[in-house]
């Protein structure tokens, strides 16, 4: 996914990072998965996943009829 792009120049960063990406070793995801569990479980930086502050539709549920 190519988001935010507002010249040139982060086109092309993101042309260049999707020619040169090179997905991770089995052991390399392994590890970062380790290093951000504890975190994670929380959702403390995920907030639109485990509350309703940036759900529009649950602020004006007319919206759904």
């Amino acid at each position: 996914m190519i988001t935010g792009i507002d010249s040139m120049e982060i086109l092309n960063q993101a042309f260049e990072a999707a020619r040169t990406f090179k997905p991770m070793s089995q052991e390399q995801t392994a590890a970062l998965l380790a290093k951000t569990v504890t975190v994670a479980a929380k959702g403390e930086y995920e907030l639109f996943k485990i509350s309703d502050r940036f759900d529009s539709t649950a602020k004006n549920p007319q919206w759904l009829g």
